[in-house]
């Protein structure tokens, strides 16, 4: 898919608020064209997007997220190593290192509602690093349950050993499959753990019909959406830059697959996010 640093045009504003789960402000890879993080956050509140969980996926993004949560009141922040970030770190020696920051990091404002994006990537990381991959994920498991906070799992070619070792550690009281990516079965596994499914933009490509499946059998009060913008710009802007404003063609888009109210589907959105992070910010 080719990329173009045009921005796509704001869509039809949603009839209700809703909540981009999982956005990455810090992030620019579009050379030099994203918005900038108060730009980005008013674009989508202009189209009701009014709430935004800010992602850091390493330790200068963990601790950009927790200033940007302090600065901004639609925003709440996840911090973590992203597991192709662990075995990077383990070859310097320096893991355990960045694992006690993103605890502190994690309890250094009570808008640090969520661990992650933790998880599993066999795509980017080969079997040399997996291990380290898997030791890593089992650290955020035992954070968020200490903390109480969210776990956020990123799951990339992963997803049964994601359930493995959730099944073994124990999942906390909340936690989210960002950017589900699974079937329909795979789907029910993780609803019948106590799941919260997220819904990106790779919803409306055209080889996602395992996806919508799952979407379509994922229980209304069980739902989220999200960007994982600057990626995983929704059709028709595909391989354009993404950002927090371009959430309603998402909601549209699951909106038909399940057959929903649009509504209906926002207000449950905006719910079930609270919900899932631990109350309203």
């Amino acid at each position: 898919m080719g990329r173009s640093a045009e921005r796509p045009p704001a869509p039809e504003p949603l009839p209700h608020p809703v909540v981009d789960n999982h956005c990455h402000l810090d992030i620019d890879a579009h050379g030099g064209v994203g918005l900038e993080p108060a730009e980005a956050i008013a674009a989508a509140a202009a189209v009701g997007v009014t709430r935004i969980v800010q992602i850091g996926c390493d330790l200068p993004g963990a601790r950009w997220a927790v200033a940007a949560a302090a600065e901004h009141s639609g925003l709440i922040a996840g911090v973590a190593l992203h597991p192709n970030e662990a075995p990077r770190l383990a070859a310097t020696g320096s893991l355990d290192a960045a694992l006690a920051e993103i605890e502190s990091l994690a309890v250094a404002h009570d808008k640090v509602r969520a661990v992650g994006e933790t998880g599993l990537d066999h795509f980017r990381t080969g079997e040399d690093g997996r291990a380290v991959q898997v030791e890593s994920f089992r650290r955020h498991i035992d954070l968020a349950k200490r903390l109480d906070k969210t776990l956020v799992i990123h799951d990339r070619d992963t997803h049964d050993e994601v359930l493995a070792v959730l099944d073994e550690e124990g999942v906390p009281e909340r936690w989210v499959m960002h950017c589900f990516s699974g079937d329909a079965d795979f789907a029910r596994r993780c609803l019948d753990r106590g799941a919260h499914l997220s819904f990106a933009g790779t919803m409306t490509f055209k080889n996602a019909q395992p996806v919508r499946d799952a979407l379509a059998v994922t229980p209304l009060d069980r739902v989220l959406v999200e960007t994982d913008a600057p990626f995983l710009t929704p059709t028709p802007y595909r391989g354009r830059p993404n950002a927090s404003y371009l959430v309603p063609l998402t909601v549209r888009a699951m909106a038909e697959v399940r057959g929903d109210d649009l509504e209906t589907l926002c207000a449950a959105l905006d719910t079930n996010t609270e919900r899932a992070f631990g109350g309203a910010w």
